[in-house]
């Protein structure tokens, strides 16, 4: 029989592409989540009944051993970037990572891999990059064989970074952001995907993996560069720090009143902390390289999913070339 691995939150952004990966490694998957109903896509990456979308709960001991039973290799995705109810950083990314290793352990899982982050660090200004540091402690604790994946900002089609702000540029001449001098590697995700496969097959040693892209850019820098893509003229404006800090009060506090009925997807005062500090892969790191992966630029996805944003959508280079054609008549 095939081997199994469990994909905790692998119907997400990252979890996604893993679960891809292992199927047509001839793995059977296992895709543990918060909603099954909604994780449906995931069931087409290999043959019938090969990759499952399961319930799971990671604040509970008893759920996520259920959904571990008999897996060869375990890999954990799940974060949280706000705070919604329950589902608190430190219940999630330090908690919920440990319980997940814990198990691991117990159960004899043959091999763990941990999606982190750039910017873990115990003594680090916000609470996310505490309970990551704290997640990877945790893991590190139980699982001492654990391969830990720090990825920069992850962009690819589905991402809430670059589809995100090309969306705010249709309300207005202006794009505003926060911390526009931070610098950014940004790793596609397919490449954080083979890394986590490289670890969960056993073709990579265990160890901490810092993961980047070969581009590294301002937040400013970046968003022009999605400006471009997408044929869009807007002034970027960097928000001062105090302005950006009275945005992200007025945006938690709003979610805070609502009861969560008004989810924060916009700027929260704890990543605006982040955002002092450069995400970038740390000097004499271990990395994609040492991982044997190519890392892929940019330019050469950007537009493949950012096409949307432009202003006449997938017409726009046909309404441009027209233009140019009025022009010479």
């Amino acid at each position: 029989m095939s081997k199994l691995v469990t994909i905790y939150g692998g119907s997400g952004f990252v979890g996604r592409y893993i679960a891809r990966r292992m199927a047509k490694e001839g793995w059977r998957v296992r895709v543990a989540v918060r909603r099954p109903n909604e994780a449906m896509h995931v069931k087409p990456y290999g043959v019938p009944g090969q990759v499952e979308p399961v319930f799971c709960n990671i604040r509970d001991d008893a759920s996520v051993a259920a959904v571990m039973a008999g897996s060869d290799a375990v890999v954990n995705c799940v974060g949280v970037l706000n705070e919604i109810g329950k589902n608190t950083f430190s219940a999630v990314q330090s908690e919920g990572a440990g319980r997940i290793a814990r198990i691991a352990a117990d159960t004899g899982v043959e091999r763990l891999v941990h999606v982190s982050a750039i910017g873990a660090d115990a003594e680090g200004a916000s609470e996310y990059a505490r309970t990551k540091a704290a997640g990877e402690a945790a893991v590190l604790e139980a699982f001492p064989g654990a391969m830990i994946l720090r990825p920069s900002i992850i962009f690819g089609a589905e991402d809430q970074f670059f589809n995100r702000f090309a969306g705010m540029t249709r309300f207005g001449p202006i794009l505003p952001i926060a911390g526009g001098a931070t610098r950014f590697q940004p790793v596609y995700v397919d490449d954080v995907a083979k890394a986590a496969v490289a670890g969960l097959t056993g073709s990579a040693a265990p160890g901490t993996y810092e993961l980047g892209g070969p581009e590294v850019k301002s937040f400013a820098d970046l968003m022009a560069q999605m400006l471009d893509v997408i044929h869009r003229r807007r002034i970027i404006v960097s928000l001062p720090n105090f302005v950006a800090r009275i945005m992200a009060f007025g945006f938690d506090l709003a979610q805070s009143a609502t009861f969560g009925l008004f989810t924060n997807g916009l700027l929260t005062r704890d990543q605006l902390k982040n955002l002092n500090s450069d995400n970038v892969v740390a000097e004499g790191a271990k990395g994609l390289a040492d991982l044997g992966i190519e890392p892929v630029t940019l330019g050469s996805v950007l537009p493949d999913y950012l096409w949307k944003f432009r202003p006449s959508g997938q017409y726009d280079e046909l309404m441009k070339s027209a233009g140019n054609l009025r022009g010479d008549v």
